[in-house]
């Protein structure tokens, strides 16, 4: 049997795009053979003086190259910032051209996922900008099909371009039980697709 490991790679702020890649990363692990690979990244700042630790003060570690080159898939994920990714994942992937040039994703199937404070916050803006530098490492874009009823029946979040949550202005609302199953179809569903790949 093949063994394939799946990088979630996400940046959280308050914890719901955390959430997020947790359930993904738990639809993952759910496919005999896949192995999830939790990493985030750094938060960046104006102040040219400021720095993160090198290692995190909880969760996950931050990214290397190595786990770009070492994965089979890559679930990819961000808060809303505008209609756009947040700058930390950004900034984190203006500096993968060595990884583009070898093409180490190329190939390889990938997934988007966010979460915002407002409903109509850019949610499906932002996925789509999310997928825009996995388009040009070559990747291979994984949405979620209408046969999951929930994208339907939701009233929180969702989309065929990948899982959404609605985390309210204050950060207060819960990853709901339709945006639970969504994220863990995804997971599985990536992870799936890159064992047919590998």
């Amino acid at each position: 049997m093949k063994n394939v490991t799946i990088l979630v790679l996400y940046y959280s702020r308050h914890g719901a795009t955390q959430a997020l890649a947790e359930l993904i990363a738990e639809g993952v692990e759910s496919v005999p053979g896949a192995t999830a690979r939790l990493r985030t990244v750094p938060a960046v700042s104006t102040v040219c003086e400021a720095t993160e630790s090198d290692i995190p003060s909880s969760g996950p570690a931050y990214v290397e190259a190595s786990d770009l080159k070492e994965c089979a898939g890559l679930a990819l994920g961000s808060p809303t910032r505008f209609g756009n990714m947040a700058a930390a994942m950004k900034y984190f992937l203006d500096g993968t051209s060595a990884e583009w040039l070898a093409g180490a994703l190329a190939g390889k199937p990938a997934c988007v996922f966010t979460s915002t404070g407002s409903l109509h916050g850019g949610q499906e803006s932002t996925l789509l900008s999310m997928m825009l530098p996995l388009l040009h490492h070559g990747m291979v874009i994984v949405g979620l099909p209408y046969s999951h009823p929930e994208l339907m029946n939701t009233t929180s979040g969702g989309t065929p371009y990948g899982v959404t949550h609605h985390a309210k202005p204050d950060g207060s609302a819960p990853i709901s039980a339709e945006e639970k199953k969504l994220a863990i179809a995804q997971g599985k569903r990536l992870a799936e697709i890159a064992l047919r790949l590998a």
